[in-house]
């Protein structure tokens, strides 16, 4: 900062000058779709913190120097997308309560000289969920067993859920998930084997595509189940942010359901995961308004 003399010349001010900004980051691969750093960047920005968040492509080789490369550099945080939320806790120095439990980390805080794995993803949806119904009491089917499933199905099972249906394409994964969820939450789950089209079954009240099946740039890729036993009324959310508007959305929305998109999760997830990097509570508005404005929404 510069101020002026009783010359009227500038004239350093007598606060230190500061160039370092505060670093974090998103690593997966691909990443390039992603849209989480015009959300973050926004809050940061809203909340006048001089902090970046970098989107960074890291395959799962380069994963351990990517993560060492956060510790040498100074990095306050970073997310982990696919495929790494299950490989980077061995690179981790602890978990919290949710991703041990979980199995699953989507945040990484720096915590001292300590790197500590958390999970924002199921805390992030089930935020989403309460805005349509309460999740007490529902039955509920999650489509896939990776690590978004496994946080939603935590989550949403805490909250209350009595019932979870898995339903994924390996039956080693999805039987994990389930076991899981039978031995560690009060909700009763079970796995059936994605081999053709899933209908969905009576007295279901929310449907999760949990998988990245639609995700940029794979459009068109459609979920193998039978769109009619989609119902009036019925919660159908998808986790893909880009597009928002996915087909499952786009299907559910004609038949009259409430559709949480991938953007409501994203969001009430960045908030958490903001919260945990630098101690403030960020507009979510903000972030979703950012998102909007890359969608054209």
């Amino acid at each position: 900062m510069t101020e002026k003399n009783q010359n009227g010349k500038h004239k350093l001010s007598d606060a230190p000058l500061n160039f370092k900004q505060e670093l974090t980051a998103c690593f997966g691969q691909p990443v390039s779709e992603n849209p989480t750093q015009a959300m973050i960047e926004a809050a940061y920005q809203h909340h006048g913190l001089d902090w970046r968040y970098l989107t960074i492509e890291v395959s799962p080789d380069g994963l351990r120097d990517a993560v060492n490369g956060v510790r040498a550099m100074g990095f306050r945080g970073f997310n982990c997308t696919i495929p790494h939320k299950v490989a980077v806790i061995e690179h981790l120095d602890e978990l919290g309560e949710s991703a041990a439990l979980m199995g699953a980390v989507n945040c990484v805080c720096r915590r001292g000289d300590r790197l500590v794995g958390e999970n924002t993803d199921g805390k992030g949806f089930v935020e989403s969920l309460r805005e349509q119904v309460d999740p007490t009491g529902q039955r509920v089917v999650i489509f896939g067993a990776g690590g978004a499933a496994r946080a939603i199905g935590v989550e949403v099972a805490l909250a209350g859920a009595t019932h979870i249906t898995i339903v994924n394409r390996t039956a080693e994964r999805g039987n994990v998930l389930v076991e899981l969820l039978n031995e560690k939450t009060p909700a009763d789950a079970e796995f059936v084997l994605w081999d053709g089209e899933y209908t969905i079954p009576d007295g279901t009240g929310v449907v999760i595509n949990a998988t990245s099946i639609g995700l940029y740039p794979d459009v068109d890729a459609q979920l193998a189940i039978n769109l009619d036993s989609l119902s009036a009324g019925m919660v159908v959310a998808d986790v893909i942010p880009n597009p928002p508007r996915t087909h499952l959305v786009r299907e559910a929305t004609q038949r009259g359901c409430k559709v949480i998109d991938g953007l409501g999760m994203l969001v009430n997830q960045g908030v958490i995961g903001v919260k945990y990097w630098t101690g403030i509570d960020v507009d979510a508005k903000v972030m979703r308004q950012a998102l909007e404005a890359v969608f054209g929404s």
